[in-house]
């Protein structure tokens, strides 16, 4: 990669962390606030993305990416069901998956491709719960939008700065573990979010 390409692929990362960090700290923030706090100016924003919903949608796709990278690392791993589930749900937490989804759900267009990607998200995390629940390792009731609102709930906590933030919301999911974890107790009450209740939120 040359000089100038590898500055541009710089660019684009810092543009795209900085906007993960502002617009999980206030979805109505202008993008000139995502360009002040990557460090590069208002055009060479709008080089790369057209508008604010292009940019929200490339974020909502990279951290789909994000998800069904660790999920199938998870399936890859052949040694105990439930550490590679617990290992996962630490992972997704680490890299921010669910951390915008409440945040920016319904503030841009979901394309056939994001739809086709989350339905492969949906199966491939089903798997994973099937094969933890069969180990005897997972609550039977616990299905796919409990996941996602877990994760979502718990990157919602957001007290003290980064390092403090990341240890509360590892704490909370520790705790959201042993629940998990427990297989023998009573039924949960209601039945968990379904797919279409998950993806309707999107809708612009």
């Amino acid at each position: 990669m040359s000089g100038r390409k590898a500055q541009a692929a710089r660019n684009d990362e810092l543009i795209r962390e900085a906007a993960r960090a502002v617009f999980t700290a206030d979805p109505g923030a202008p993008i000139s606030a995502v360009a002040e706090h990557a460090g590069v100016g208002i055009s060479a924003l709008y080089r790369r993305y057209k508008s604010k919903e292009d940019l929200l949608q490339k974020l909502a796709d990279d951290g789909m990416d994000r998800y069904l990278a660790e999920v199938r690392t998870a399936l890859d791993d052949d040694g105990d069901p439930w550490r590679a589930f617990a290992g996962f749900m630490r992972r997704c937490l680490d890299i921010g998956a669910g951390s915008l989804t409440m945040r920016l759900a319904g503030s841009f267009e979901v394309s056939e491709e994001m739809s086709r990607k989350g339905q492969e998200i949906h199966l491939a995390t089903k798997r994973l719960l099937e094969r933890t629940r069969e180990a005897g390792a997972l609550r039977p009731e616990i299905e796919v939008g409990d996941i996602s609102v877990i994760l979502e709930y718990l990157h919602g906590i957001r007290i003290g700065d980064d390092a403090r933030m990341n240890r509360l919301q590892h704490r909370y999911l520790a705790l959201m573990l042993d629940a998990l974890h427990l297989t023998g107790e009573a039924e949960l009450p209601g039945p968990p979010p379904t797919w279409p209740e998950l993806r309707d939120r999107y809708d612009a």
